[in-house]
């Protein structure tokens, strides 16, 4: 049952802790915050701030709840169910709380509406290719 918990759940938790100063007191907006800098090549800078960051774990994760998605069976379902269940947290939470209203937290919803899409998704595609009509081959 742990194994059909999403993915996806843990930059919602992570998000919350810091836009709610769990993280530690906050001065601004947290996701603007540089993480590191890179003087490129071509003389431009390269900064990765903490939202940039957050939303590169969330892709990985998203890659990973996409593979879950290949898996049949009751289990499948259940993972879907949830999916569903985050995807409608994040939102409710990006209308009503204020601390959510940011460019970070829209595609990290945007992200898990993927993962809610993709696993129907490839959950119909693999039933489809499974599926079988009539007695089969006579040999």
């Amino acid at each position: 049952m742990l194994f059909n918990i999403p993915l996806l759940i843990a930059p919602l938790f992570v998000y919350n802790a810091f836009a709610f100063g769990l993280m530690g007191a906050r001065v601004g907006d947290p996701w603007s915050a540089p993480i590191f800098t890179v003087q490129m090549l071509s003389d431009a800078r390269w900064t990765l701030t903490l939202g940039d960051l957050m939303i590169i774990a969330a892709l990985i994760l998203l890659f990973v709840e996409i593979l879950k998605a290949t898996r049949t069976g009751m289990g499948s379902i259940v993972d879907h169910i949830l999916s569903t269940l985050l995807f409608v947290a994040y939102l409710i939470e990006f209308l009503l709380v204020r601390e959510t209203a940011t460019s970070v937290f829209f595609i990290l919803m945007v992200i898990s509406l993927i993962d809610v899409i993709a696993g129907y998704s490839v959950t119909i595609r693999g039933a489809r290719r499974d599926m079988t009509f009539g007695p089969g081959p006579q040999g």
